[in-house]
């Protein structure tokens, strides 16, 4: 279901994007829209993992220096049958992890320094093995490729303002007239960044559900999430960006009440009763 949610999620902002092209330009505007989503989904694609890592001051590190934080991920990548990924500190106290990268011989696993001390190995291990799961189901893609849209969207969606500001086109059989251009330019962005959230909501149960099943211990994950939700809720991680808050394993930018439909991640009292239910 959440991966058939996915695929309805990203059709519908497809879609959104073409509408939004044709209201700017009619035929023209949705080739305009079609070619501009192509080269920021390529551009997002080869250098998305370069960009997060570096934005974060993250460190790789080898074997001898972490052995048994390295070991954990090798044993679950072997598990898997996944390629090593790259492994990587970020100098952050507050506790937190994520997974970057365009394909699974390309991945990086990236965990803060913070996350090492407030989890036990077998919750660090439900940690690693929810983000390695991201990396198996090419979640990082999906998810970039989702916010490489809505991104344009609200790209064009300004671009549509301004033109009915300054007296774009009167109604006719390609336009729906300056009230209409503002509406779509309005709206259209809006319900972007809700689909948005919504893709990287259905990936983030996915992964809870296949980190759960790789690591073996479901309780040992939802422990996690309890002790990691708490964590950075007493130490935020001052660095954190709304457009790379998806990457994480919990929410850097935590939100409540009416904003958790802007949210990138489940509730965070549902994701730990599925992983609980999972042990029934």
């Amino acid at each position: 279901m959440n991966r058939f949610k996915t695929a309805v999620l990203l059709t519908s902002l497809t879609l959104l994007m073409v509408a939004m092209g044709s209201a700017i330009g009619g035929r023209g505007g949705m080739y305009f829209a079609f070619f501009m989503a192509c080269a920021m989904n390529f551009f997002s694609y080869w250098f998305s993992d370069k960009i997060v890592l570096k934005m974060y001051d993250a460190r790789e590190i080898g074997e001898a220096e972490n052995p048994a934080f390295y070991g954990i991920i090798r044993r679950l990548s072997m598990k898997a049958g996944l390629p090593m990924p790259k492994v990587y500190i970020i100098p952050s106290d507050s506790p937190n992890a994520f997974a970057t990268g365009r394909n699974p011989e390309h991945a990086a696993v990236a965990a803060t320094e913070g996350i090492m001390r407030i989890l036990t190995p077998e919750e660090l291990e439900g940690v690693m093995a929810h983000e390695l799961t991201h990396v198996a189901n090419r979640d990082i893609l999906i998810s970039t490729i989702a916010a490489t849209f809505a991104g344009a969207i609200s790209m064009l969606g300004s671009m549509l303002q301004w033109g009915a500001l300054l007296g774009g086109r009167s109604d006719d059989e390609e336009g729906g007239g300056v009230l209409g251009g503002l509406a779509m330019a309005i709206i259209a962005p809006i319900a972007a960044m809700l689909i948005q959230m919504a893709v990287s909501r259905s990936r983030e149960y996915l992964a809870d559900e296949g980190g759960a099943k790789m690591c073996g211990h479901p309780l040992a994950l939802a422990s996690a999430l309890r002790k990691l939700d708490n964590g950075s809720r007493m130490l935020p991680m001052q660095e954190a960006r709304p457009a790379t808050a998806h990457l994480f394993i919990v929410n850097p930018l935590t939100a409540g009440g009416l904003l958790q439909l802007f949210s990138t991640h489940p509730p965070m009292d549902d994701r730990i009763a599925r992983l609980e239910q999972m042990t029934r």
